[in-house]
């Protein structure tokens, strides 16, 4: 009977194993996931913004995966440098799936990215959804203006956190001490700032109106911002007949996502409402340096730019300062090499072929990768699905070698007898339990527990010091 091991917890690594035990080709197959975290789910439950509950009830789905008879999950169990190698858990196993995602975000690479109050979004997000490995201080918020670098859904879901009232959140799971920050926070005006137009930014509609519809916030657009926008550039005149193209080139279609720009024109010039808060929508403006003084950063110099003719900008030499005391970039992720795996520097992926890793150009038998780790970032939760079908295909293709190949008894011995102490299905459920109960503790629904010691006491069954 197949062993198949999962490196990966979140969707993607679901869904491979979701395809994996659904197909017919090769009965019985066991499917191990494994996770670095002692609670599964990735993204969904340390990803979606706290207020995204339908988003957030994809866990449901996921769930009813790993309580599958012969589905097991294997949490708290790191693979890589710091834990068991490719090489050691090839041997564990028939074949191993690594679905790990890309946890490093891009960084800007300009002056004064390091000053104190400069932060990935990446790490802002971590906080407020109690990633165990999150800032352990936590995030200041006593500064009035934030500026968001990118316009992404998560530079979205940054501003949208910043800009709601404390209170919004005591309904969801965010962290006691990130609600208490939340609800002592200075912050007014926030800044999410891309360097083109909204018909080009990376946002998806639903996510850009979810701004408009928030009770304590108002949305700001500059007029003048949109006049430079491609989707609304008019349109080259035709060419008489035989004549040749006309002097300029239309922008293409699909370059651009006109909805965004009506939602975003409704919101330009709008009067003051005199809510709370404000959330300003700022366009062409490219970071060139992050000011400080004192070591910290108190504003964001950007060029601002236009559009070049060929769907990017080109910069006009022009520059603009805005104030902010907590700088948050949101520009993208990249993947991250993990030790014993083949890596391209370039893409931020594993090299592989439909799935199958590539070792110096050729397939490596039994590994394959699926997901982030596999494409890049790119693509929505559901885009994984197709991507793991892909990835099993490969592998079940290739089953009767893989197979045929001989592996010790039950990996999980061979883990613990490595030292290692898994978080089985029992104990993530003893951590929803304990998370359940600091919630009603503190007059809310359940809280999550926001670290490791935490995390695996009540995988224990035991309360940890430090839970709320």
């Amino acid at each position: 009977m197949p062993r198949i091991a999962v490196v990966g917890s979140g969707p993607s690594g679901v869904y491979t194993a979701q395809a994996l035990v659904q197909q017919s080709s090769v009965p019985g197959i066991l499917v191990d996931v494994l996770d670095r975290l002692p609670a599964p789910y990735g993204l969904v439950r340390y990803g979606v913004a706290p207020d995204h509950e339908k988003i957030k009830s994809l866990q449901n789905t996921l769930r009813s995966v790993l309580e599958h008879e012969r589905v097991r999950f294997l949490g708290n169990v790191e693979i890589g440098a710091h834990g068991l190698t490719p090489e050691r858990l090839l041997g564990l196993y028939h074949a191993v799936v690594y679905c790990v995602g890309a946890a490093r975000d891009r960084r800007l690479g300009i002056p004064g990215e390091e000053l104190a109050g400069s932060h990935s979004a990446t790490d802002f997000v971590s906080w407020y959804s109690a990633h165990p490995d999150a800032v352990p201080a936590g995030f200041g918020l006593g500064t009035r203006s934030v500026v968001v670098i990118g316009v992404g859904n998560v530079a979205v879901d940054v501003a949208r956190v910043l800009a709601r009232g404390a209170e919004d959140f005591r309904p969801t799971d965010v962290p006691h001490p990130a609600l208490g920050t939340l609800a002592g926070s200075a912050v007014r005006d926030v800044h999410m700032v891309g360097r083109r137009g909204p018909s080009q930014a990376k946002f998806t509609t639903k996510e850009l109106r979810e701004l408009g519809a928030l009770p304590s916030a108002e949305v700001r657009v500059e007029p003048a911002d949109l006049a430079l926008d491609p989707a609304y550039a008019p349109a080259p005149a035709a060419a008489p007949t035989g004549s040749g193209p006309p002097a300029t080139a239309a922008l293409p279609l699909a370059a651009v996502n006109r909805r965004n720009v009506e939602v975003v024109r409704g919101w330009a010039g709008a009067p003051d409402q005199g809510r709370a808060r404000r959330i300003h929508l700022r366009f062409f403006l490219r970071p060139v340096e992050l000011l400080g003084a004192d070591g910290r950063v108190t504003a964001v110099r950007f060029e601002r730019t236009a559009p070049d003719g060929q769907g990017g900008v080109r910069g006009t030499g022009a520059y603009e300062d805005i104030e902010a005391g907590l700088v948050l970039r949101a520009v993208g992720y990249r993947g991250v090499p993990l030790a014993g795996l083949p890596f391209d520097e370039t893409t931020g992926t594993v090299p592989h072929l439909a799935g199958r890793v590539l070792r110096h150009g050729v397939t490596s038998p039994g590994e394959y990768v699926a997901g982030w780790i596999k494409r890049g970032p790119t693509g929505v939760i559901g885009t994984n699905r197709a991507c793991a079908k892909e990835t099993v295909a490969s592998l079940l293709a290739d089953a009767p070698g893989l197979a045929a190949r001989r592996i010790a008894g039950d990996p999980l011995d061979a883990l613990r007898a490595a030292g290692h102490r898994p978080v089985e299905w029992p104990g993530w459920l003893a951590i929803e339990d304990a998370e359940a109960a600091l919630g009603a503790e503190l007059g809310r629904r359940s809280v999550k527990i926001p670290d490791w010691e935490g995390l695996l006491a009540a995988a224990r069954g035991e309360r940890g010091p430090s839970a709320t």
